[in-house]
């Protein structure tokens, strides 16, 4: 499982971004930024995970990345990661619907905090750790997988124990 993980963040090595929004350079450089800012200010495995993870749909296509990367990490990691990673530019697209429809919840919150860190990954000359790194940081931690992932991964029904 962390395997895959691992080619779906090294694939986006060298994966080009818009220079207007995106100085600091290629998909994966920013996805490690975003990680490393998320790893400082939460213990939230999920949204660790999630902000390790936003963008490994850039990989396959640049734009609709978000639905396409959730869908890449269905059933790798818990729910609230995928649905974090599918929605993380919620904030971005539809500012007003988003926090009108979940005004005072936790996903609105989480949502936040994402966009933060995402706006903040962006330094052409941040010092980052390895993606080896960054997933064994999830290893430690195996609450962002959640109980389901394994099961699955592996064609098994979660909901039949």
């Amino acid at each position: 499982m962390y395997a895959d993980l691992l080619d779906l963040l090294v694939a986006l090595d060298r994966i080009p971004q818009d220079p207007r929004y995106h100085p600091e350079g290629d998909a994966l450089y920013h996805s490690l930024q975003v990680f490393q800012h998320a790893r400082r200010e939460s213990r939230d495995p999920a949204l660790v995970a999630a902000a390790l993870l936003h963008d490994v749909g850039k990989a396959l296509r640049s734009g609709d990345h978000a639905v396409e990367g959730a869908d890449l990490l269905e059933g790798l990691v818990a729910p609230r990661v995928v649905w974090l990673v599918r929605h993380h530019l919620d904030l971005l697209h539809s500012p007003g619907a988003t926090r009108r429809h979940l005004r005072g919840t936790v996903k609105l919150h989480d949502l936040e905090l994402l966009r933060r860190w995402d706006l903040a990954g962006r330094s052409p000359r941040a010092s980052v750790c390895s993606p080896e790194e960054a997933v064994t940081h999830l290893a430690l931690d195996p609450a962002a997988l959640g109980p389901d992932a394994d099961e699955a991964r592996h064609g098994k029904d979660p909901s039949s124990r």
